[in-house]
């Protein structure tokens, strides 16, 4: 890519909405060969140059592009929206929100628009200076990640969550003395320090 803010949301959809030629011709020409994948279901450490029986010699690229396939066996059809792009020159880390529309072929009816945000560690060719994706980390809050696998999974964590809030106010209440206990030591500590400058 030579301008990567301007650049992954055709990636990304080559990636995601394109055929299986197009997501292997995006991994070729924007990932590193070794370039790694983290999502919560799956994952996939950098690696090169390792030979298996009847496919032959493959990278960490090969498997990043079997679960693009994957994917979009399981979803046939994905729509997606890049609603967001960060690009940290410094870093050369590129955040980008995604909306996007999964439609399972397991449940036909159900097309839950999921939200995440990926983080991509670019690195720059000194030669060509451009950029390649070196690692993608898919960041799904874990209701967002229930709406793959679960109708109706992210608002049972919603009251699950609201549950949990209201038994930490409890705890708080009930347990107050505790707090009033460490903030006096925390007092006596701040005061302790103060006299010794």
């Amino acid at each position: 890519m030579d301008h990567p803010k301007k650049q992954i949301s055709h990636v990304i959809n080559l990636l995601c909405e394109g055929s299986p030629v197009d997501q292997k011709h995006a991994l070729d020409t924007y990932f590193l060969p070794d370039a790694s994948f983290t999502h919560p279901l799956c994952r996939v450490p950098s690696f090169s140059h390792v030979a298996l029986p009847l496919i032959g010699e493959i990278n960490s690229r090969w498997v990043i592009w079997m679960i693009y396939r994957w994917y979009k066996i399981l979803s046939p059809r994905i729509l997606l929206t890049v609603k967001c792009e960060e690009f940290n020159q410094k870093s050369q880390i590129l955040f980008v929100e995604i909306t996007q529309r999964f439609s399972p072929i397991y449940l036909p009816f159900y097309n839950p628009d999921v939200h995440l945000t990926t983080k991509l560690h670019l690195v720059q060719d000194s030669e060509t200076q451009k950029y390649h994706i070196a690692s993608q980390e898919d960041l799904y809050q874990t209701n967002e990640l229930l709406r793959f696998v679960l109708p109706g999974g992210a608002t049972l964590l919603w009251v699950w969550q609201l549950f949990a809030t209201f038994l930490c106010i409890v705890g708080a209440v009930l347990l107050a003395p505790v707090t009033w206990v460490e903030q006096r030591q925390a007092n006596v500590k701040g005061n302790g320090a103060q006299t010794m400058l």
